[in-house]
């Protein structure tokens, strides 16, 4: 019987047939896919150094740890994080996203978060690639090619064949140096249009382009950022992205899965934890420098954010010779 009929085939002999096809297609498909994941962890493992690795090949940083970790807020950068081996979960707003070994998710615009790693050992570290989104790349490449059509933006994906491939080739100028000023750059091009061809390609389309949604909140997050000190007046930043009130509200949760309160509370903690490791002192006048008016409003949202009063939680990173950081890995 030739497999093209088995799908009208309804004997129990036929479905079980049915089967067997469909899983020696998935191991088929699955064994190029495993040689391209094993070499990438391979090459990972020999250059990562330490827990992240800026790499020779810009944009891109490896990230690497032998052990599980508690909760660590950060504010993530427009980056495609890719995880070759081990698991993380991420805390945005009110979603939360797990990757596993192959997954991979597209974060276009900076965005506060907790991640965790939740499988990482000695024998298997766990191990990622963060690829930094260039959105002048991105932009050329909407002159020649539509990204297919988007899926959910807070949900991770499996990396094709395709984009493994041309994660494998750009990895692989680490053994080769003197080729990454020439085939480096062709490579982010490859790897950026594979992403704007994936799950998540509408987002990115959304982000380079000037009239793009995200591209509309992306300015509105940057003024938060540049201004966190400061009050918000919500309606001007609805005019900054010019929206409406009732639009911007909506599509500034579409993008972070917070409201821009919410939003503008996270960075002014993180800044705050970064001023009292910088500058170890006074927590009150922290407080006011990123813009609290109560310092015992700062001490309690604090200790709800990083578990730990300000000064305590500051000690407690010194100690450990830790610092917050501002980047995915």
């Amino acid at each position: 019987m030739r497999v093209t009929s088995l799908r009208a085939c309804a004997s129990p002999g036929c479905a079980l047939a049915r089967r067997l096809v469909a899983r020696l297609v998935r191991i088929g498909n699955a064994e190029p896919m495993n040689e391209a994941l094993q070499e990438l962890i391979a090459i990972a493992g020999r250059h990562a150094r330490g827990r992240r690795t800026r790499t020779a090949v810009p944009h891109v940083t490896i990230g690497r740890s032998e052990f599980p970790t508690p909760p660590l807020p950060e504010l993530c950068q427009p980056t495609a994080l890719f995880v070759l081996q081990g698991a993380k979960s991420v805390l945005i707003g009110d979603r939360t996203l797990r990757y596993g070994a192959g997954s991979c998710f597209v974060y276009a615009v900076e965005t506060p978060a907790t991640s965790q790693l939740i499988e990482a050992s000695a024998a298997r570290p766990y191990l990622a690639i963060a690829f930094a989104l260039d959105i002048e790349v991105i932009a050329t490449l909407l002159i020649d090619h539509r990204p297919a059509a988007g899926g959910d933006s807070f949900a991770t994906y499996p990396a094709d064949d395709e984009l493994l491939d041309a994660w494998r080739r750009m990895l692989r100028l680490l053994d080769r140096p003197a080729e990454i000023p020439v085939l480096a750059p062709m490579l982010e091009r490859e790897i950026a249009f594979r992403l704007l061809q994936g799950p998540q390609g509408a987002k990115l389309r959304q982000l380079a382009r000037a009239d793009g949604r995200l591209s509309q909140i992306r300015r509105a997050t940057q003024w938060i950022r540049a201004h966190y000190n400061e009050p918000i007046d919500v309606t001007e930043l609805a005019a900054l992205a010019h929206m409406s009130s009732a639009a911007f509200h909506r599509h500034f949760k579409a993008a972070t899965a917070m409201s821009p309160i919410q939003y503008q509370k996270q960075v002014r903690l993180l800044e705050a934890r970064h001023l009292l490791i910088a500058q170890p002192g006074n927590a009150a006048r922290v407080a006011f420098t990123v813009g609290y008016e109560s310092a015992s409003q700062f001490s309690r949202e604090y200790a709800r954010q990083f578990g730990l009063p300000p000064a305590r939680d500051a000690a407690r990173l010194l100690a450990k010779g830790e610092a917050p950081t501002l980047e995915i890995d």
